[in-house]
């Protein structure tokens, strides 16, 4: 059984053409937010009560919308219309714009994805490089096919069987928005965002502040991360963890 969850909300395009692809392989949860709740990352609901309610069933697919953030929908989905499932797994997306290199610490979508992974359920994250709601969507839908045959074909299973071998299996996978010259497994490539605040005044003449920002790749020149295979019209596909251990430090005991 898949749950499907996302950070755009319920009403989305991306999962909506997630879902299209998903009821393929097998019956579908869709366990999402009742309305955007982008950049939430893996925040939670911790001071008020959480609710959801059954917005529509056809077929293999049952809809859920849910007031809380989306690892609340992973957690609280878990715990309730997913608790049973056989063979679980989670996909979160498809997000509209990017969550490749440090937009993954950001990103609810993503945050969604690590949730299950905390859990101990194999999830998927999918992400367009494109902001526009109304984005054509049919390249990713092929994308997010060609994904889930790998992965139920076991072939995502061998990337955690050395250091990671009790985690079950969390790929970011980055869509280009445009021409797709293939699908590259790849680094996650270090990035930062220089921020600015820019003043404005709202309609009462308050001061408001709002977040600018321009993205630096401190990896340029790397030819195996996901900025340049996404840069060079590749698919990026980043088997991801919650362990955040310095790569460099002596081994555990």
């Amino acid at each position: 059984m898949i749950l499907i969850t996302n950070d755009d909300g319920i009403s989305a395009n991306g999962i909506k053409a997630l879902t299209e692809v998903a009821r393929e392989f097998d019956q579908v949860i869709v366990f999402a937010p009742d309305g955007p709740r982008s950049g939430m990352s893996n925040a939670i609901t911790c001071n008020k009560p959480l609710k959801y309610e059954l917005v529509g069933k056809l077929s293999n697919v049952t809809l859920y919308s849910c007031t809380g953030t989306p690892t609340d929908c992973v957690k609280l989905a878990v715990q309730t219309v997913f608790k049973n499932a056989e063979r679980p797994l989670v996909l979160s997306g498809i997000n509209h714009g990017s969550n490749a290199s440090i937009n993954i610490v950001y990103s609810g979508t993503m945050g969604a994805a690590l949730e299950a992974n905390i859990i101990g359920i194999p999830s998927i994250g999918f992400s367009m490089l494109s902001n526009d709601v109304n984005a054509d969507l049919e390249p990713a839908k092929d994308i997010v096919r060609f994904i889930l045959q790998k992965y139920y074909d076991g072939e995502y299973d061998s990337y955690y069987t050395d250091t990671n071998s009790d985690v079950p299996v969390c790929l970011n996978v980055n869509i280009p928005d445009g021409e797709i010259k293939g699908v590259m497994l790849c680094n996650q490539a270090r990035g930062k965002w220089s921020e600015d605040f820019e003043l404005r005044k709202n309609a009462n003449g308050e001061d408001e502040y709002w977040l600018l920002g321009e993205f630096h790749n401190l990896d340029e020149g790397r030819t195996d991360t996901d900025l340049y295979a996404l840069a060079n019209n590749y698919v990026s596909v980043v088997p991801v963890t919650t362990d955040m251990t310095l790569r460099f430090c002596p081994e555990r005991k």
